[in-house]
């Protein structure tokens, strides 16, 4: 097929989805009745997710992200960090491989959150991660880590990177 000079300038592929070694999903099941809905994020023997096998339960957080703001970029030297959104909120997450001794190094993924949808998603150590508010109310996260949080910045297992790190164009959505 031949394309016209201004189709050619463009002219893109769609990308459904790169991935980072590592990563990993789990696909949650929403249970719903007359009185509400409930979804179970995970069960546990000995603090170890059923879905995440490598991954031991430390520490459960929640946070809240206002409309239309960026939290990014921070990453772990040695916590794994376990995701949800709930399906009611629409958060974009961005990781960023950063690990040297990576087999996708410098890769990139755009994964959304919530936005009908119930998943988790487990972020190893050594991918740079953060999250935009896509909605116009404030959105909500559950996180999972197998590390407990210290604000001391001597003991902390937390870093931060610029939240342009490989652009700004990365915190828009897809447009078709």
């Amino acid at each position: 097929m031949k394309l016209v000079p201004e189709a050619i300038t463009f002219f893109r592929h769609q990308n459904y989805g790169s991935s980072i070694h590592e990563v990993k999903y789990a696909r949650l099941t929403k249970y719903s009745d007359d009185g509400g809905s409930l979804t179970e994020l995970s069960r546990f023997a000995a603090g170890v997710p059923k879905a995440f096998s490598e991954f031991n339960l430390a520490q459960l957080n929640y946070s809240t992200i206002e409309p239309g703001v960026i939290k990014a970029f921070h990453l772990h030297a040695t916590q794994r960090d376990i995701w949800f959104v709930p399906p009611e909120d629409r958060v974009l997450l961005v990781l960023v491989d950063v690990r040297a001794d990576s087999p996708t190094p410098r890769q990139v993924m755009k994964v959304m959150l919530g936005d009908g949808n119930s998943i988790l998603i487990s972020i190893p150590p050594g991918v740079a991660h953060g999250c935009k508010n896509l909605g116009d109310r404030p959105a909500r996260i559950i996180y999972m880590t197998d590390v407990e949080f210290s604000p001391d910045p001597a003991a902390t297992d937390e870093g931060r990177l610029p939240w342009d790190l490989i652009g700004p164009e990365i915190w828009e959505p897809a447009k078709d």
